[in-house]
């Protein structure tokens, strides 16, 4: 799915249906909301955003969260908070794709983003 200016979405059933390693989904003026699939074994890759916190919600698959000190398992139904400048890192430790969506506030990709594999979102870094 392209980005989209619609208000309402079924955001579940999107996550669930995307395999894509990133897809910017809508941008606001404050907030950005992106579609995200690690495949097994993946990650997200450990970051540090300054000015941008950013809420994770699962929908499919474990992991591991990284959040500063502290490492947690996570699973369909979790949401991981990352508040500004703390350093993070998600994984994939189960089989099948680890499904998400997240929000950044404010945007922290440009509009219309889409990197099919992690390597591409590296590359375009």
């Amino acid at each position: 799915m392209k980005e989209t200016r619609r208000t309402t979405l079924p955001i579940v059933e999107l996550a669930r249906q995307n395999d894509e390693f990133r897809q910017v989904l809508w941008t606001g003026d404050n907030t950005q909301l992106v579609l995200m699939a690690i495949p097994e074994g993946g990650e997200i890759g450990g970051e540090v955003h300054e000015g941008h916190d950013q809420l994770l919600y699962f929908v499919e698959g474990e992991g591991e969260a990284t959040i500063g000190e502290v490492i947690a398992p996570v699973k369909a139904g979790d949401v991981s908070i990352v508040p500004s400048g703390t350093f993070h890192n998600f994984r994939n430790i189960g089989s099948g794709m680890l499904k998400l969506y997240t929000t950044y506030c404010p945007p922290e990709h440009a509009p219309g983003t889409e990197h099919e594999t992690k390597k591409v979102a590296d590359a375009d870094e």
